[in-house]
Order: structure tokens, then sequence, then C-alpha cells
């Protein structure tokens, strides 16, 4: 919420710095102040690695207001910006603003403390309507005035009581002459639009949503303006917007529109509460009131305001009356940052109407054939005052009812339900899987119970562990063998799948069946499996005529046993054949202290009973040898299983291997024994290679456990999703050879009631949050950054930040969004949320938090603003999925910067396109080259073809003709060279002839 008096600036920043990496991440902590960028504190190194001022003020003498005056002496200057000495030490300095001299200086020390910023103090003044944003205006602002040739004022704005004026001081002008009259302003623009700000030298380090311009007069001149955050900005331009439109009336149109429509809905919900016509309410009814209307409220900060604004009239007694109600909820629950959204969108408005709410969603939320039906029927849904719904107007409390209802979530709906083909082969997808499911806490000590199970289930795992060994009477029981962690029935353990094998999805659960019993608890195992199961246990035999694995559509409602199985020409009632043991490696780990061995199989043999062995049908347990061996007789039924040491190894030094392996037969990675406190290990290092089953430790929460489960998200949380793209150079840690790589454009607005992190006492209910946006995915995807901090402020703190990321591989990114509270004994966490890059849904969207173990945070959310673009500009594809298969590799153009001199841009301008033509011929070559070499890795005669085309896609001529025609004739095709052809491909085209 905006506040006026002498607390430190928003810190949002017009002008931003560059800040340096701390130990690996940007983890600077914001100052108090008004400093540029992330965080007031920051500065700016050049090349030569001295600090350097923000560049934002004029040199004296420089330009056309010579009474800039030399910085003030650092000491007074932090002062004045409120930095102390101790950040000082810490090494996070603001760097003092070099401002111009006021001559008054009693006026100089009175106004220039006035400053806005966003924070849940007890005198905080809110910005919830155009008359706060005037009121504001009429208290002044400092402002960063722009002109041409990099030079920078700091200048004192504010506007004329009698609203017909805006003013700037100091200046060396006459002060009848420092000033722009209302009537001459022809239009206000936003962000860094005319001339003055495209010549400014400084103009990249301008923030967009921080910068507006007046244009006025009749030769339509510009005063550029940068604010010291964009809230700043935004109560600026939303004044001045209202100011030009209606004039002095402005005042009287404005109480006449929204605040008319939001007190008769508010008076007739208070009428209802006051039965007894008295003309007040007490105290806890109306708190309870405030906090029906808006749940995420604390109780205690309504019952303190009320409190507050009788303190400030002198009432005595509890009873609210109805002027106190309406005043108290307009503070509370009005969000500036949806405020100044609406007024952009509702023609200096305070309600959008049909035509405004359909310019928003088309523009902003990316709706398709929106119509003013749609928009009534949004209306009649969110609007809570029936004068609004009856007259086709979304008030700002509607508005925010929508942009915070399930219609504006940062999840893509379609993904909410099973979205992709399940009728592809089983190995083909992505298996939701868990590891050692009946543990509670860690490998080697910890309890056993079956809620590990209820809670892997429900949360839709789809391959669950049961590691059974023989237990008192005659019942095999699960445990972690040669460990110290206890023990559950596993009778007891099958009741439990029974229940719940279908609770979250209905396609097929998967059994990993560690068997270490005798031949008689066996027999008990087949009993309880059949009696318990029944039908649901899928036992036919695989068809030897089938090359692939049946899907999981055909496979509904199944259970499937993964376990070692008896040879066929086996005869007997039971046999032998290897043992899987991974407790017992686990023990052999740690009794080595963790020697790490590269083959996590054992050469020991037990006895398998036929009747457990004839459960077992698509998913028979072999022992993994080598590719080679595997690709000529390894059977499609069959499973192998990959310590996650060598199954790491295998995907660094044999991906391609690996990759075409895995779009057959099913592999299963589990954890290293060396894990022995149930630690994760990185899914996205097997995903993509296309490890289908990655086992993971779901009683551990953190990072690991959040990718697993927001991965698994993109398809109704079924358990399985679709394989679209399996990559061979996936460690590669620049673009991928034939995708445009996408856009990411995040802006973090605004965050709403986070909790005080668990656990944390030494600072009360205080909250100092920050938010990190993380990409995760192939290492050239992987990034993150970071917000500032937001000090005491965790109702509704006002970040106001932008980043952009590019993504190369979008299918196997996500993101992720950390809310963490700022500490200096060590940063606690908040909540996060993790999403599919290719479930993101862009425009104004609420992101919901979770807790460290998974569990959504009440009324917790972030705001933010998403768009995606590719590097040519354009929108999101329809089908990002093809992506991989049919993209371009992106092209960065060599640009001629403007010099302003006629003559000498019109030479130059001559020289783009011959330019752009070597830059296409160069990257369609490298492309080519690279295509042909990762594609030469396989067969050459068989994928010859293949590789002539892969390259060919590449190899284009300046003009976009082709450089290779392939005609198709009834034998086989031939290939026809035109044009200037590389030598490469010339030798390719040679090749294919000979064969």
């Amino acid at each position: 919420m905006a506040e006026f008096g002498s607390g430190g600036g928003s810190g949002g920043g017009g002008l931003p710095s560059s800040p340096g990496p701390v130990q690996g991440k940007v983890a600077f902590k914001a100052g108090d102040g008004e400093g540029g960028g992330g965080g007031g504190g920051r500065s700016r190194f050049d090349s030569a690695g001295s600090r350097v001022s923000n560049g934002d003020c004029a040199q004296p003498g420089s330009g056309e207001e010579p009474g800039s005056a030399p910085p003030a002496s650092p000491e007074s200057s932090s002062k004045e910006k409120g930095f102390s000495t101790s950040q000082q030490r810490e090494g996070k300095p603001g760097i003092p603003r070099r401002s111009s001299i006021i001559k008054d200086g009693t006026k100089q020390k009175r106004e220039r403390k006035k400053t806005v910023s966003f924070s849940s103090m007890p005198t905080e003044k809110k910005i919830s309507s155009a008359s706060d944003c005037i009121n504001a205006m009429v208290e002044g602002s400092e402002l960063k005035k722009i002109r041409s040739n990099s030079r920078v004022y700091h200048r004192y704005f504010l506007l004329d009581a009698d609203m017909q004026s805006l003013r700037w001081e100091p200046s060396k002008k006459d002060s009848e002459k420092a000033k722009i009259d209302i009537k001459s302003i022809k239009e206000v623009r936003t962000g860094k639009n005319t001339d003055i700000f495209r010549s400014n030298g400084i103009y990249d380090q301008i923030s967009e949503d921080c910068a507006f311009s007046i244009i006025y007069g009749e030769n339509y001149e510009s005063l550029d303006l940068v604010a010291n955050s964009a809230d700043v900005a935004n109560i600026w331009v939303t004044g001045l917007r209202y100011l030009i439109s209606y004039g002095k009336h402005t005042l009287d149109m404005i109480g006449s529109t929204q605040d008319n429509m939001r007190t008769s809905w508010l008076s007739q919900m208070f009428s209802e509460s006051d039965i007894d016509n008295l003309g007040h309410i007490p105290l806890c009814n109306a708190v309870q009131f405030i906090k029906d209307l808006n749940p995420g409220l604390k109780t205690n900060k309504i019952e303190l305001r009320f409190k507050e604004l009788h303190r400030s009239r002198e009432k005595t007694g509890t009873e609210v009356t109805q002027e106190e109600f309406i005043e108290v909820f307009h503070e509370l629950c009005t969000r500036p940052e949806i405020y100044f959204l609406l007024v952009q969108f509702s023609s200096n408005k305070e309600f959008l109407d049909t035509k405004d709410l359909m310019m928003f969603l088309e523009a902003e939320q990316g709706m398709a054939q929106v119509t003013e039906e749609i928009s009534l029927e949004i209306i009649q849904k969110y609007e809570p005052a029936k004068e609004g719904q009856e007259k086709g107007c979304l008030s700002i409390d509607g508005f925010t009812n929508y942009l915070t209802s399930p219609d504006c979530h940062i999840f893509d709906p379609e993904h909410k339900k099973v979205c992709q083909d399940m009728k592809q082969p089983l190995s083909h997808y992505f298996i939701n899987s868990s590891h050692n499911t009946y543990l509670i806490e860690d490998q080697f000590r910890g309890p056993s119970d079956i809620t590990g199970y209820i809670r892997a289930l429900k949360m839709g795992c789809r391959s669950v562990e049961l590691d059974v060994w023989d237990g008192p009477d005659n019942e095999p029981v699960i445990y972690t063998g040669h460990t110290m962690t206890s023990q559950i029935v596993f009778r007891s353990v099958i009741d439990i799948i029974n229940k719940y094998a279908f609770f979250a999805s209905e396609y097929p659960l998967i059994l990993c069946l560690e068997n270490h019993c005798s031949i008689k608890q066996q027999k008990v195992m087949v009993q309880h499996m059949k009696k318990i199961l029944g039908d649901k246990l899928h036992t036919q035999s695989p068809n030897i005529e089938e090359s692939y694995l049946p899907s999981p559509e055909s496979l509904k409602g199944k259970i499937l046993i993964k376990a070692k199985k008896l040879s066929a020409n086996c005869s007997g009632l039971e046999g032998d054949v290897t043992d899987e043991d991974e407790g017992a490696e686990m023990s052999q780990r740690v009794a080595k202290e963790g020697i790490e061995q590269q083959n996590s199989m054992t050469g020991k043999r037990f006895q398998l009973c036929k009747d457990l062995s004839e459960l077992v049908s698509i998913c028979k347990s072999v022992q993994f040898k080598e590719f080679q061996v595997s690709f000529q007789i390894q059977k499609y039924w069959e499973v192998c299983s990959f310590n996650e040491v060598l199954a790491s190894k295998y995907a660094n030094e044999n991906p391609g291997d690996f990759v075409n392996y895995n779009k057959r037969f099913l592999a299963r990675v589990f954890p290293s024994p060396m894990r022995i406190d149930s630690s994760n290990m990185n899914p996205q290092d097997f995903w993509k290679c296309g490890c289908q089953i990655v086992a993971m430790n779901f009683q551990t929460p953190g990072l690991m456990m959040d990718l697993n489960i927001g991965w698994f998200r993109q398809n109704g949380n079924c358990g399985y999703v679709l394989q679209e793209v399996s990559f061979f150079s996936a460690n590669t840690k620049d673009t991928v050879p034939g995708v445009s790589p996408q856009l990411l454009h995040i802006k973090i607005i605004s965050g709403q009631n986070f909790p005080k992190p668990k656990g944390s006492g030494a600072k009360g209910d205080v909250v100092d949050p920050y938010v990190y946006v993380e990409i995760h995915g192939i290492p050239a995807d992987c990034a993150e950054q970071r917000t500032k901090t937001m000090h005491q402020n965790g109702d509704n703190p006002i970040f106001d930040e932008s980043f952009e990321f590019q993504i190369n591989l979008p299918e196997l990114a996500m993101v992720r969004f950390v809310v963490l509270d700022d500490d200096y004994i060590g940063d606690e966490f908040i909540g996060q949320y993790t999403i599919p890059f290719e479930c993101l849904q862009t425009g104004y969207r609420h992101v919901p938090l979770q807790s460290l173990t998974g569990e959504m945070l009440a009324h917790a959310s972030l705001f933010v603003h998403v768009a995606i673009t590719n590097r040519r500009g354009g929108g999101k594809p329809h089908k990002r999925g093809l992506s991989v298969r049919k993209g371009k590799k992106s092209r960065e153009y060599a640009s001629m910067r403007t010099l302003w001199i006629k003559t000498v841009d019109e030479v130059f301008k001559n020289a783009l396109q011959p330019i752009r033509d070597a830059t296409d011929l160069r990257e369609n070559m490298q492309n080519a080259v690279v295509s042909f070499k990762e594609l030469c890795g396989l067969s050459p005669v068989a994928n010859l073809m293949q590789c002539i085309l892969a390259v060919s896609m590449h190899l284009v001529g300046p003009d976009s003709t082709p450089l290779v025609v392939l005609n198709l004739n009834d034998q086989y095709p031939t290939m026809e060279l035109q044009g200037i052809v590389p030598e490469v491909l010339k030798k390719i085209v040679t090749a294919y002839d000979m064969v």
C-alpha cells in the first residue's frame, strides 16, 4: 500500500544498476532508500571494476538548467537516503544521489522526504482511487527529468492545489515558467516512447515501468520523466489522465462513479448486519464482516485499524458506524496494483465496462474470440454490487475477485485434466515413481508406515516399492533389509494399495517388488495379492509378436507387478534367479565409508516360486549388461533398474544410446545407496535421457520433490507424462540446434498474505520477503533471478520487478517461484510453486504458494505478469511440443547506431542488408555442420537420408531458396544442388549417391 511520509522509498528504481554475484547467486539485500534497480542499495561496476554512480545526474553547467551542484558528501547523502553505517560496512552501501540544490533550504528539508513506498505500517495512506493519486500529486514527488545527450536532472514535481498546473523545482527559470498548464497537456504516454528517451545514452538503464512522458503545447513538446518506482509513475500517469479528461471537475466525477457503486454495496451489507437499525455494529462483528469479504486479512490487523480510527477521532467505545466500516474496508481491501491495472483499461473511469473488459481479456489474458456476452458473464459472476451487475460494470472489488479466481490462475486449466495421447506404448511416458515408499524418514533408522503409501498414491504416484522379507507368524513384512528401519506387515500394505491404487489416477499402477522371502512366505504373498487385488492384477502374458509395451489407456485400472520371473523353460514349481538387493548395497556402502562402485547389482541368487513368477507379466526385472547387448536380446517387456551413479554415467557418456534404449524399454533409476538421509537426486538429469521411472523419496521435501510434483501436474496429475522430445545432447550449455529459443518475460508484481516461516520466532510476526524465480531444465536453460527485499511487509508487498529468461528446450523446462524471508542469520522458506513451462498461462496471473511439504498455504499467493515470445517476436506457438522438430534457430543480426547525422546515417543504412545476408549464410553453415555431426553418430547408411534432410533444412540461400532439392522417383530419391553450395554439402550428396 502507498505511504506518504518520512519512510524510505520503494527501491523500485527507475534507473536500475547491475549487481555483482554473491556466492553464485544474485543475493543483494535491498536498502531502505529510493535507489535504482533491484533494491536501493545496489551499485554498478564499470569494466575496470571501479564503482560508479547510477549515471542519473547532470553535470554542472551541462544542460538547459545549469543549477546542478556537485554531489553531497557520502555521509550526509547516506543519512538522507536511509542507509545505515552498518549497511555500508557490510558491503551494501547505497550510492548517494547527486541532487540539485534547492534554493529554499526549509522547503527542501520538508518536502524532499516525501516519497512513495508500499508497506503495512499503520500510518500508511492508501492509493486506491484517482482522488488518492491527485492528493499524492499535490503532496509532490521527486522525479528524474530526462533530456537529450544523457542529461538527467532531479526535480521535485507537484500539482498546484487548484489542479490547474504542474510545477517543478528547483529551476533557473522563473517560477511562472517552470510549470505546465494542465489544459495544454495533449497526452500522457507511458514507457520510453519519445525521441528524447530513445536518443538518450542511458536508455537501457531506465526501467520501462518507471518512465512516462507528458506531451504538451501546440508544438507537442515532451517532458520526459522517470519515477523512483513503477507505483510512483502509476500515480502520476493516472492522476494526469483524469485531470486531462475532467479538468477541475475530476474529483466530483470520481465521487459519482466507483465510490458510489462500492458505497451502496457496502451500505447494503452493513444494513443487513445492523438488524436493529442502530446505525452501528459491534467491533467484533465488523472485524468478522471484513474478514469474510477478504479472508486473507489478519483479524488483529483489521481490529487494530478500527481502534486507530477511533483513537484519531477521540472516540470512546467499540461500536463501528457505517462510515467507519466503509472507510476501513476501502483502506484494507483495495490493492493498489490492481487499481492501477484497472484504470489502464477503463478509459479514465473507476470501473471496467464490457468493452474495457474485452480489451483486457484479449490484449493481456490472451483470450481469443471474446465477445461482450463473455465479458458480461464475467461481470455477473464476480461483481459483488448489484448496481454493477445491472449496468454491466466491473468495480475494483469485482476486478479483484476475478483476478484472484481460478480463471486467472497461472496454471493452464487444459492441463488440469488428462490432455495427452494415452495410447502410446508405456515406455513413451515419464511415470511418477516412489522409492522405498514405506519409509517416512531416513533410509537407515527411519520408521516404516503405511501412511507412506497413502500419501504417495494420493499424490498421483504410479510406481511404488515393496521391499519384502520373511516375518514372524509366517507373515511377510516390509522394511529396508540390513538396516534398523521398522517393519510393517505385507498384507496391510496390500490392503492400503487396493484402497488407494486408483484414488488419484485410473492409469496402471506398478508395484516394484523386491523379494527376499523364503518359498513358504512367497506363497503367502501370492495368496494375499490374489485375494485382495483380484482382477486388478494384470497377469496376461506378453505377445511375443509385438515390439512395444501396451499403452496406459489399455491398462486402465490394472496393477502391474515388477519383479523377477522364472525363465520360460523352467518346468518345476520353483527355480533360482539373481537377487537385486538395494538394502544390501546400502549396507555395503556405509561399511566401506562411501566408496562408490559402478555396478549396483549383486551376483547373489535366490529361489523363486512359480506362483509368484506367474504374477509378473510385462514388467520382468532383468539385469542390465550393456546397450548393444540389450538392443539385440532384451525383450520389450523386460525392465532394468539403474543405480543413480550408473545412470548418471550413461547419461553423460552414452546419451544417444541411453535415449534409444529408453524409447523401447522401461528404465528405472533409484537413488544412490549413499543417500542414507533419504535426500533426492535431480529427476531432470534422467528425464532428459528418456528414463521413465525415476524413483523419488516422497518423504523428503525440497527442491527435487518440488520439481517432481510440478512436472507431473501437466497431464491432469494422472502420473503419466508423454515424452514429446528426447534430445541427444541434453547436457548442452548453448542453444539447441534447430530449435527456436523462447523468451519468457516474468514480472513479479506483488505478494499476498505471506505467513511467518514455520519455526521462526526471533522476529515475531515480522516478515521481510523476497522472491526467487528459477528456471530448471537442460543446463542451457538453468537460471535464477531474485527481487529486492520488502521489509516488514508480508501482507501485500509490492515488488514490481521484471525478469527475462531464454528457454532453449521448452518441453523439459520448469519455472519455480520461491518466497523467502530475508534474515541476517539465515533466510527462511515461506512458500514455493513449481510449474512446467508448457503449462504457463500468459497475462496477469496469481501463483498459489505451497508449504515445504506441499500443502497449499491458505490465501498466500504471488501476483505476476507472464509473456512468452520467440526470438523473432510474435506470440507463443499453439503447439510448442513441435518446436524441437520444426523450429529454426534464432538469428541475432548486427545493427547500426544512429548518429543523427543524415549523410553518414544514409550511407551506412545501405550496409544493413548485406550484413544480414552474411549472418544468415554463416549461421546456416554452422547449423548444418552441427546437425550432420550429431546425426552421423548413428548408422551412416541407415540414417543418411535423415542426415541430408536435417542439413538441408538449415541450408538456404539469402532469398530463403533451398540449396538442396529432393526429387522423389520410384526407385530412390535423388538430390540436386543449386546455387552456391558449401563444400561439406557436396560431400554429403556424393556419399548419398554412392549408397
